[in-house]
């Protein structure tokens, strides 16, 4: 074997352990979420004024509560990014260095055991130049593609040594961007801990080109002491999602004219699609909006819910819960609302909550088969009445995944369901429904 063919065969292992999935276009994230042109125009101002700083490296944190539209506002930056080049002799070389969207639903993105290696495939991809030193470090240690194997060493040879030939190559290159979206979404809180670390440590390195690294999270108590940390901080640039007054936010005033924004886009698209459906009001449009409670999650899912109705009497019940909603509180009980229009919650439920269960997404004919004839035979029937809540491909092999992550908080504590016939016939957890499956 020729070392052309050597270091393809390494090039082939490396994309054979990289997380397709975690890529922020990846078909496993379908529909993509993504901010509406003219919406967030002050946010994105920020950001971008933020990535285009060419003096030092900066891991920008943007973070808030779920539902506020974090994941859409990092693919949106994702997307444009992607298509500005690093140079303006370059062609193929782009802004965007590589990304990683963590989902506590995948099994390999809910950890960071081949986090470095799904960003070198991506780096090696954007700058061919690089692709034989990254072939070379890993055919000197093969171990650098073990999960296991410690993040710092992984960090060394396949992030930090890329990254500096990018200097000696492109000296005097516009900044680089990786964006990482839901770092809460990674299952190990001390995993979390050592790659915020790491990252920082990175940054740290004298001899990178202008490096910045977009995080998305949660607030969460464990990811705001590691961004705390004396080593970290110094390059933190924190947007922070506020409830109440003005600056620079992922929730400021200005949001509630974007849900408008997007709900009006959405209505009309609607209309196009049926144009017998009864045309929404000016007030009942803001009525929406504003009962929104300036959470992205609860329009898109108030759509996808409306868009779903045969016989088109969603929209009035939305308009009569939103009514007596109050804003940001009430996520569980619109979903208590959806959940009570199925013919029968409490299999819609038991359905949601082992969908939401499996270490990794299924296709309904494989969930059908692992409950069996009897619990299994109307998985598809079910699920299509979730449809707010659940992707349900046409094609039975392709995976039904959750929308969002709220969803999961709503399903995986009992207590968060207040419809009445759900604690009435006190459903089993969904992991006693998939052990009872596997024993019989």
């Amino acid at each position: 074997m020729n070392n052309d063919q050597f270091f393809d065969e390494i090039w082939l292992k490396l994309s054979q352990v990289t997380v397709t999935g975690a890529q922020y276009n990846s078909g496993e994230r379908l529909p993509h979420p993504k901010c509406l042109k003219g919406t967030r125009v002050d946010l994105f101002k920020y950001i971008h004024e933020s990535l285009d700083d060419p003096e030092k490296n900066q891991l920008i944190w943007l973070h808030g509560t779920a539902g506020v539209g974090k994941s859409a506002v990092a693919f949106t930056v994702a997307e444009t990014m992607r298509g500005l080049k690093v140079t303006e002799e370059t062609n193929v070389e782009k802004r965007l260095a590589g990304t990683f969207f963590f989902s506590r639903k995948h099994r390999k993105r809910c950890t960071a055991g081949h986090f470095f290696a799904t960003l070198a495939y991506q780096l090696a991809t954007n700058f061919p130049s690089i692709r034989m030193d990254m072939s070379r470090a890993i055919r000197n240690n093969p171990a650098l593609l073990n999960p296991d194997t410690p993040l710092r060493d992984q960090m060394e040879a396949l992030f930090l040594q890329p990254l500096r030939k990018l200097r000696l190559r492109f000296p005097g290159c516009l900044p680089l961007l990786f964006v990482v979206d839901a770092l809460d979404e990674c299952t190990s809180k001390p995993e979390i801990t050592d790659l915020i670390l790491s990252l920082a440590q990175a940054l740290r390195e004298p001899d990178l080109p202008v490096t910045h690294i977009l995080l998305t999270s949660r607030s969460e108590s464990h990811i705001h002491k590691a961004f705390q940390n004396e080593e970290v901080l110094p390059l933190v640039h924190k947007i922070p999602v506020r409830t109440s007054g003005d600056g620079i936010s992922l929730d400021v005033v200005d949001v509630d004219n974007d849900i408008c924004n997007f709900l009006h886009h959405s209505f009309e698209e609607l209309e196009s699609r049926h144009p017998d459906f009864p045309k929404l009001s000016t007030d009942n449009l803001a009525k929406l909006a504003s009962r929104a409670g300036r959470l992205f999650i609860v329009a898109s899912t108030m759509m996808k819910f409306i868009i779903n109705d045969e016989d088109r009497d969603r929209l009035q019940l939305m308009l009569e819960l939103t009514s007596k909603m109050i804003p940001r509180t009430e996520v569980y009980k619109f979903y208590d609302c959806i959940l009570s229009t199925c013919a029968d919650p409490n299999r819609a439920y038991m359905h949601l909550s082992i969908v939401d269960a499996l270490t990794d997404p299924l296709p309904i004919s494989q969930i059908s088969s692992l409950l069996g004839p009897g619990l299994g035979r109307d998985v598809q029937a079910a699920l299509i009445q979730l449809q707010s809540f659940v992707d349900v491909p046409g094609d039975n092999i392709i995976p039904v995944n959750i929308h969002h992550s709220s969803i999961h908080d709503y399903v995986s504590n009992p207590s968060n369901c207040n419809f009445p016939q759900v604690h009435e016939h006190n459903i089993p957890s969904p992991h006693s429904y998939l052990l009872n499956s596997l024993v019989a």
